[in-house]
């Protein structure tokens, strides 16, 4: 059974800061204040990945994507489980923030000289947070358990993670990329444990209202690093003439990621984690549904840095990849955001990503900003088949597969 938290100030208030069912579902400023961090984390990423673009450097890139968004997914999942308004977790979620902006700072340099603070502040986070909520819920042994199931993965994760700081190339990479998959499997597999299974179902408690907001705030997020490109290379780059027809595909192109996501499934996300016959299940479809989308965003926004730098000229190989790729990414993560909501695809979203697929070898050789037109266009195909599909007809009721 999930028990609930006092109120801050009621004879109880000292006791376990686990979230009350009946209280608050509201997310609070501190969470908002802590993804700002985010924004900077999501720009140095996406900035890195066209500095030296090849496969190498998109391993890197999203190895450290991975990453970041796992702090952020982990601590959101703290803040919706205990009560962000009790001052320990306010403490937690500030201590999270500032190794959460010292992995920030490390991104740049994290497969060279500043790979130990990049994972260093990673394993500090998730053991940091192992070690302080263990004691703060030792009156309630369940969450106790629960506690230490989590901080136990990491503690196995820590090792190749702590390992790849102290080796360089592809052997980091390697490393990096263990400890991330011990990570995400260990969260899909609810944390199992020896002597202790996996975390039950009653302790996999999710508040729709808050967890629905926080995933979309974010979604926002990624996309604020597509804007900050947009106007810091518009106003670096040549003459306004020759930018402004990249800035104006930028910024539609942005817009329409923007449409596409809150289109049924985003607006309806609350709801369907009410309607779901297991809710919790959302706890594992999330993370991944969402990064993926956030991987396109940061790679689309990565393309509009390319076309605003150089908006004419022959586009290599490599940007055209990133370019169309972006939009590709977002759309198959679109997918299958879609189908947890409803159960189904619309057939636009792998036809969007077929589309993009056909035009590479069309535009390949054109300008980059024809290139960008290219998916802008694909995107306005999409955004339109979804307004034609729902325009007249009574609001779509969620209906989660779980």
């Amino acid at each position: 059974m999930h028990l609930a938290a006092p109120e801050p100030g009621s004879p109880r208030a000292s006791g376990p800061p686990v979230r009350d069912p009946e209280g608050p579902r509201r997310v609070t400023l501190l969470e908002l204040f802590f993804d700002l961090v985010y924004v900077v984390a999501l720009a140095l990423i996406s900035r890195g990945l066209v500095e030296q673009l090849d496969w190498h450097r998109a391993a890197q890139a999203l190895i450290m994507l991975a990453a970041v968004w796992w702090t952020w997914t982990i601590t959101t999942l703290v803040t919706d489980m205990y009560n962000p308004e009790r001052t320990e977790i306010k403490l937690l979620i500030s201590a999270v923030m500032f190794g959460a902006l010292l992995m920030t700072t490390a991104i740049p340099e994290a497969f060279n000289a500043r790979g130990l603070v990049f994972a260093g502040a990673y394993v500090a986070i998730h053991l940091g947070r192992g070690l302080f909520l263990m004691p703060a819920v030792r009156r309630q042994p369940q969450t106790e358990r629960r506690a230490a199931r989590i901080f136990l993965w990491f503690v196995v994760s820590a090792i190749p993670w702590l390992i790849g700081a102290f080796v360089s190339g592809d052997a980091r990479i390697i490393c990096w990329a263990i400890a991330l998959g011990i990570d995400y499997i260990g969260f899909r597999l609810a944390y199992p444990v020896p002597g202790l299974g996996v975390v039950p179902e009653q302790l996999r408690n999710v508040t729709a209202e808050h967890l629905s907001e926080r995933y979309q705030q974010f979604f926002i997020i990624s996309l604020g690093d597509a804007i900050l490109t947009i106007g810091t290379m518009f106003s670096m780059e040549h003459n306004e003439a020759q930018n402004i027809g990249a800035f104006a595909v930028a910024f539609l192109t942005t817009l329409l990621l923007w449409r596409i996501y809150v289109h049924k499934s985003g607006e309806l996300l609350p709801s369907a984690i009410q309607a779901a016959r297991s809710p919790s299940k959302f706890l594992f479809s999330a993370p991944y549904t969402h990064l993926l989308m956030i991987a396109g965003v940061v790679t689309t926004a990565s393309g509009f840095h390319l076309v605003l730098h150089q908006p004419t000229g022959k586009i290599p190989p490599a940007w055209l990849a990133v370019i169309l790729g972006g939009p590709a990414l977002f759309l198959a993560g679109r997918a299958s955001f879609e189908y947890e909501v409803f159960s189904r695809v619309s057939w636009s979203r792998p036809g969007g990503v077929l589309a993009l697929l056909a035009i590479g070898p069309a535009v390949l050789y054109l300008p980059p900003v024809f290139a960008s037109l290219g998916g802008l266009l694909v995107l306005a195909g999409v955004a339109y088949a979804d307004f034609r599909r729902s325009h007249g007809k009574p609001a779509e009721t969620p209906s989660p597969p779980h």
